[in-house]
Formats: structure tokens, C-alpha cells, sequence
């Protein structure tokens, strides 16, 4: 224990500074303390923002889309009786129209008409005479008028009629083309009593190219 004020004085500093400086083991001691606390802080904060980041990816699946709701729970609008009857008169409209169109393709490829039947039979005749092929070649083609058009040309002039005795008549005129030659034809055809068959009553070729000239191909002769 010192003695004098000036040796009391430097012991209690010596004292001081011992006691407040750090030794090296408190200095290490700290150091690891501090790395530890900021690890735990910096992986609580991560763990954290984990966990935050989670929260919200679900709050964002769990939001439904209004576009993809289910529709089948929509009220159906009633459906009224005028609505209803302007849609079965729609149907029954389109079910005409088909069923118009249908006869008409039925109608003439079953029920031929009797000038077109009329028509094929003096045709083949005309082909199947040398008199003609002679004259304009083969093959032979007929039609009905001389024109562009489609449809006039497939359109045969005719008449019928049915005379005092009941027996119907078919008169038809076309014309006739080959490679060397046309013309015109004209002929009448009678539905017999006896066998119900058509048959001639005259068949007239009358050649205009390349030279004229008249054929009388059928003539009726009654028994």
C-alpha cells in the first residue's frame, strides 16, 4: 500500500487501466458473440422474408378469376312464344325448301318430261341413220336452240296435245351438229292405244350444211 499522495495516485491509475483495458479472451469472446447475433439476425430476417413471400403466392392462387368462374349457374333466359314460333317456322321453312329442291331432282331424273323422252328418241334415231352421217359425220349432237346460253340450248320447243280419240300427241323440233355438217329435225310422236308405246308419225331431217337436203326418216302409215 503506497504511502504518499503521489504513489497513491499512480497505483489507483495503474489499477484503473488494468481493470478497464480487455484481455485478449473477452476481445474474442465479444467478437464471436457478435458474428453469432448477426447470423441468428440475418437468418431470422431471411426466414422472414421466406415466409412473407410464401403468404403472398398464396394469397394469389386463392384468388379466383371472375372469367374462369362456372357458367352452368347463369339463369337461362325463358325462352318466349313468339321466339318459339319464329324458330319452328325458321325449321319449317328450310325443311320446304329442301323438300322442293329434292322433288325437283327426283322429278326429272324419275319423271322425265314427255318432250326431253320425246326428244331421245328421234336423237338416237337420227344418229343410227347413214343418211345423215353421210352427210354432217359422226358423232351427232342435238340441241335445243342456237345460243351460248346453257339453258336454251338444253330447252326443246315442243307441243302437246291430245286429239278427238283420247291419244296424246308430242311435236318436238331441235338441232342437230356434226363434224361436217348441221341441221334441224322435226317430228311428232302419238302414244298407241294398242301397247302404250310412243311411236312416230313422222321424223323429218332437213340438212343445211354442208349442202341441203331433206330426209323422211319415219312416216306413219296406219294399218
Amino acid at each position: 500500500m503506497p504511502g504518499s499522495f503521489s504513489e497513491l495516485f499512480r497505483w489507483h491509475m495503474i489499477n484503473r487501466n488494468h481493470a478497464v483495458r480487455p484481455t485478449i479472451h473477452d476481445r474474442k469472446h465479444c467478437t464471436i458473440s457478435c458474428l453469432v447475433r448477426t447470423t441468428a439476425s440475418n437468418y431470422s430476417t431471411q426466414a422472414s422474408e421466406q415466409r412473407t413471400k410464401e403468404e403472398k403466392r398464396k394469397d394469389i392462387s386463392t384468388v379466383e378469376d371472375p372469367f374462369d368462374a362456372p357458367t352452368y349457374n347463369i339463369p337461362e333466359k325463358p325462352v318466349t312464344f313468339a321466339e318459339g314460333a319464329s324458330y319452328s317456322l325458321i325449321i319449317l321453312a328450310g325443311l320446304g325448301v329442301a323438300g322442293l329442291a329434292a322433288y325437283a331432282v327426283f322429278k326429272e331424273l324419275i319423271f322425265e318430261p314427255k318432250e326431253y323422252k320425246i326428244f331421245g328418241k328421234a336423237l338416237e334415231r337420227v344418229q343410227n341413220d347413214s343418211q345423215v352421217t353421210v352427210r354432217i359425220g359422226s358423232p351427232v349432237t342435238g340441241y335445243g336452240q342456237e345460243s351460248r346460253n346453257r339453258a336454251a340450248r338444253q330447252r326443246i320447243p315442243n307441243r302437246v296435245w291430245t286429239d278427238e280419240d283420247g291419244v296424246e300427241h308430242v311435236e318436238v323440233n331441235f338441232h342437230i351438229r356434226g363434224p361436217h355438217g348441221f341441221g334441224k329435225v322435226y317430228t311428232e310422236m302419238f302414244k298407241n292405244q294398242a301397247d302404250k308405246k310412243w311411236t312416230f308419225t313422222y321424223l323429218i331431217v332437213e340438212i343445211k350444211s354442208p349442202s341441203p337436203a331433206q330426209l323422211m326418216l319415219e312416216s306413219y302409215v296406219p294399218a
